[in-house]
């Protein structure tokens, strides 16, 4: 098996349409590549974001219990978005660094078992939701909201096939620079999921379970469009054939490299969320969570942009770095993290001039209309957090697309374990400042997590221009 900067030529490789396109832009410019692939997934990701954001209003309609419910089940749910956003990354790093070494047939082979992997995985991982929902949720702290959090819960996890396998067809496109029709599906999903939220969970009386199934519905749609593209159309550069399939180990182990540990990255946000959940109600009670997955939600929706970026990173430093081109990394690291910055302080200034009109959005129904100002208090303070998380999320994507993960998953666990949820534990409970220093915890681990992951970044690239 060729090595993974060795050019291989293979003459089987589309040339023409939108994948040799995607292509020359991974391989070109660093700069225009990050700012075209960036755009379309910042697009999509805002739509996505914007459904996490109408779904928790609509939710909001039916009481504080049941948004404390939705907030019960967001860690577990952000283990299935961390497998799949997680094993895609590794997918995307090593397809982009085959495409940068001119190694079509790696770049397939590397595909297809990204693919069979996924499906085993997503099998696997829906038996052991479905069966272990109920005492999880407890053990999250859930209480009284059980059977409010399993009636949504339950619905999602038996989608979790629908979840990972379209994250992965997803990063497959990613990988070859075909952002726009990732950008097309996602989009109208999330718009087919908005119109279906009101409908299900109130026309159709199905409450709290008619928010799962309106996303459980709208991941059917993107599913068929995916799956057309790739065994209908077959016009993407890498393809999905089974012909000639034989199972290598070692494109297992290269996707796995960059994919588990990103995957632990997400596992181990899920782990903040309980942790924080659990600070919460100590300190202040399920009220607390409430307001906790009112603001955060809204925390989530301000740095997709960021996201997109940092996804962007990954296809075009894993490419840059597959043809042996170091000189594109500090390009690529000190680019994108500007193009973050100016994002974030952007959505900064809006959050803080209308923190409180936000937070009404949450609060529009009798039965939460109190917990207004305290959503709009930490919407506020979390104007502090956004313009620390782009020097941080783009060096961790810098690392994820050259193939190291387990840096990205060590510069992740000092920033969610060690720095925020220390620091929201001394604030909070140890230093008894309750819910507002818990908030304060997590802007200072924040702030250090990132100081930390940029100089770790800047060494590495450093360290690989001195020894090239």
């Amino acid at each position: 098996m060729p090595d993974e900067h060795e050019p291989v030529m293979d003459n089987k490789s589309p040339l023409n349409g939108p994948a040799t396109l995607g292509v020359a832009l991974l391989t070109g410019d660093p700069k225009k590549a990050i700012v075209k692939l960036s755009g379309p997934m910042i697009v999509v990701m805002l739509l996505m974001s914007t459904y996490n954001l109408v779904n928790a209003i609509w939710v909001a309609g039916l009481g504080p219990d049941a948004l404390a419910a939705v907030g019960f089940v967001t860690p577990l749910f952000m283990v299935l978005v961390g497998l799949g956003n997680g094993l895609g990354a590794g997918a995307t790093s090593l397809i982009a660094r085959r495409i940068g070494a001119d190694d079509h047939a790696g770049a397939n082979r590397a595909a297809v078992h990204s693919l069979l992997l996924m499906v085993a995985i997503s099998v696997v991982t829906t038996v052991l939701l479905l069966l272990f929902a109920d005492p999880i949720l407890m053990l999250f702290g859930a209480g009284d909201t059980l059977g409010l959090s399993l009636d949504y819960g339950n619905v999602v996890f038996a989608g979790t096939i629908l979840i990972l396998v379209t994250s992965m067809l997803a990063s497959i496109l990613r990988a070859e620079g075909d952002m726009k029709r990732t950008m097309y599906v996602f989009g109208a999903s999330s718009i087919l999921n908005m119109i279906l939220d009101p409908i299900l969970i109130y026309w159709a009386g199905m409450g709290i379970a008619g928010a799962a199934w309106g996303m459980i519905i709208s991941q059917v749609m993107v599913a068929v469009v995916l799956l057309y593209w790739f065994f209908v159309k077959k016009d993407t550069y890498v393809s999905l054939s089974w012909k000639g399939f034989a199972w290598d180990p070692a494109t297992i182990r290269g996707v796995l490299g960059v994919g588990l540990p990103a995957s632990t990255e997400f596992f181990m946000m899920s782990i903040l969320a309980i942790l924080i959940n659990g600070m919460l109600v100590m300190t202040a009670g399920t009220d607390a969570v409430a307001v906790y997955t009112a603001g955060w939600r809204l925390v989530m929706f301000a740095i997709i942009p960021l996201v997109g970026i940092a996804m962007a990173v990954v296809s075009v430093s894993g490419a840059a770095y597959g043809g042996r081109h170091y000189d594109k990394l500090p390009v690529i690291h000190n680019f994108s993290i500007l193009f973050g910055l100016a994002i974030a302080l952007c959505t900064s200034a809006i959050t803080w001039v209308f923190s409180s009109q936000i937070a009404t959005v949450f609060t529009y129904s009798p039965e939460t209309a109190y917990l207004a100002p305290t959503i709009a208090a930490f919407i506020g303070l979390m104007c502090l957090f956004y313009p620390f998380v782009p020097p941080g999320m783009m060096s961790g994507s810098v690392f994820q697309g050259v193939g190291k993960g387990l840096t990205s998953l060590a510069i992740t666990a000092l920033r969610e374990l060690v720095f925020i949820a220390l620091f929201a534990w001394l604030l909070g409970i140890a230093l008894g400042y309750g819910e507002h220093g818990i908030w304060w915890g997590m802007v200072a681990g924040d702030i250090l997590g990132s100081v930390v992951a940029y100089v770790w970044a800047r060494a590495y690239i450093r360290r690989l221009q001195a020894y090239a």
